[in-house]
């Protein structure tokens, strides 16, 4: 009896090296929302360019992408119903990949999850793009973990400077810390766009050893130092 051959998509998963690390992308959405994102999300849509620069960022390095997926539009207050979706998408991972290193990329309500749930064992590091980090937020969880937050100084959305008393605390509480101003942005990312993509690529890809970090970051995440980074400074 004839045998059928491997299909060309097995073949092609068998010459593929597995992962050896992974990114989780979660992006913004509102403070309320029970329902669930539109079908032409621009939040979601938004870090769709942040994705494709960290894997030309990760070069010949199996690289898994991910973005979560959420079931509701809105933090929700207490409910906090990104937190548990990415929760949901960090044990998929591990489940798909086993114990790689992912480090986290969120924007807005995305960072805020992000935050939340950077003590998940996989985790190695967070990258925060205009984050909303309101006064009170847990830190104690991030202690021994690489925390980089982008804040642009026109966001009038999210606040630069909670993101500054956050990662002041997070820092004090054993995170490594690094917070980064772009000067002229805003909260979309959309002036001085093509900057936040690279900039965010090579910090995420940095963090997961896959290329160098920046070296100011490299040095402010070794020293804990108190004053943000400028974005120019970078290059």
């Amino acid at each position: 009896m004839r045998t059928r051959g491997a299909s060309a998509g097995q073949r092609a998963s068998a010459r593929r090296p597995a992962p050896e690390a992974a990114v989780l992308l979660l992006h913004g959405g509102r403070a309320d929302g029970l329902e669930p994102p539109p079908a032409l999300n621009l939040p979601g849509r938004r870090l769709i360019p942040f994705g494709r620069a960290i894997a030309r960022a990760a070069g010949a390095h199996p690289l898994a992408l991910r973005t979560a997926v959420y079931r509701h539009r809105g933090w929700n207050g207490a409910r906090a119903d990104p937190v548990h979706d990415a929760l949901r998408a960090l044990d998929a991972l591990t489940d798909a990949l086993g114990p790689v290193p992912v480090v986290l990329v969120g924007h807005s309500m995305g960072g805020r999850a992000a935050l939340r749930v950077a003590g998940h064992p996989q985790v190695t590091g967070v990258v925060g793009l205009a984050p909303w980090c309101p006064p009170g937020e847990p830190v104690d969880h991030l202690a021994d973990r690489d925390v980089v937050l982008l804040h642009g100084d026109r966001d009038r959305t999210t606040s630069p400077r909670d993101t500054r008393e956050l990662a002041a605390r997070a820092r004090r509480a054993g995170a490594r810390t690094c917070v980064i101003t772009v000067e002229g942005g805003d909260h979309a990312m959309l002036r001085r766009a093509g900057e936040w993509h690279t900039t965010t690529a090579a910090l995420t890809t940095g963090l997961l050893g896959l290329s160098p970090l920046p070296a100011p970051v490299s040095e402010a995440l070794r020293q804990g130092a108190n004053t943000p980074l400028g974005l120019d400074t970078l290059t």
